[in-house]
């Protein structure tokens, strides 16, 4: 046992076996996948990202690999996020918009992704400026009144098949794309924009008031026609009834008691006017 009497090289055996020990076994988390590279060639994967997967279900553990030869590359399992930096897009209505707008991503190969990018970070660089390019073709082809109605969700659609086909060729998959912000840009095109909102606003208030206003007057001709119509045939049917009916009309206009102003009316008892307060004879 003279090795015990030597505790400095004790020390440096035990310090050898910890690093062939640390570079045996790794530790995968639940939220991590790992392809084992070995001299810059993949040669395997563990806890690879499986759909629905249950929690405590995975590959996730401790693995073994070959001492100093084999290393593992992380790749997270979570959804990733790449926001997109302000772009400025010019709406069919001719208005420039500045939209913020931001994807969700999850890294779904592993291998594909490690060939293709080596790395999470050079996927969000790479799916970056396809966001944008989409986003600017998308939101180029309809007016801003779209992006406040629910023809949103189909442009967000259309965004995110576009952005997603480029995905794929990086292992990932996208899972949402939205818009954060649609603004109109500050001072003057801001102004110019209300301005041109308002006008169209305005002249569709008065081609409606126009259209109002005919439907009124035909409605109103189509009732006096009828009002006519029914004066003629009831005069047809009882002409002193038609005149009884018209006096009693007049009457309540000439003696209304809510008529403004004091006016004094003298006629003589055998007047024409007061003829069917007479009675008929």
């Amino acid at each position: 046992m003279s090795i015990l009497r030597h505790p400095v090289a004790l020390a440096m055996i035990a310090l050898v076996a910890l690093i062939i020990l640390g570079s045996t076994v790794a530790i995968v988390p639940e939220t991590k996948q790992g392809v084992i590279v070995r001299f810059g060639e993949p040669k395997a994967i563990v806890n690879r990202y499986r759909a629905n997967e249950s929690f405590g279900s995975t590959g996730a553990g401790v693995i073994l690999r070959m001492p100093f030869l084999d290393q593992v590359v992380w790749i997270d399992k979570r959804v990733l996020s790449v926001e997109m930096e302000r772009q400025q897009v010019l709406s069919t209505d001719q208005l420039r918009l500045q939209v913020d707008a931001f994807a969700r991503y999850r890294i779904v190969d592993p291998l594909r992704m490690y060939i293709a990018a080596g790395s999470e970070e050079r996927v969000s660089d790479a799916l970056r400026p396809i966001l944008g390019s989409a986003l600017r073709n998308e939101l180029g082809k309809r007016p801003f009144a779209a992006l406040l109605s629910p023809e949103r969700g189909q442009v967000m659609d259309n965004i995110e098949a576009g952005l997603n086909r480029v995905a794929r060729q990086y292992g990932a998959q996208i899972v949402d794309v939205r818009i954060k912000r649609a603004d109109l840009p500050d001072g003057t095109p801001l102004e110019s924009a209300f301005t041109r909102m308002r006008t169209a606003r305005e002249q569709e208030a008065l081609t409606i008031r126009a259209q109002g206003a005919k439907q009124a007057q035909i409605i109103r001709a189509e009732a006096d026609a009828n009002a006519a119509r029914i004066y003629a045939e009831s005069y047809g049917k009882d002409p002193n009834f038609y005149d009884f009916y018209r006096a009693m009309q007049s009457y309540r206009y000439t003696f209304a008691p809510d008529r403004t102003g004091q006016t004094n009316i003298i006629l003589s008892p055998d007047n024409e006017f007061l003829r069917q307060f007479q009675g008929r004879r």
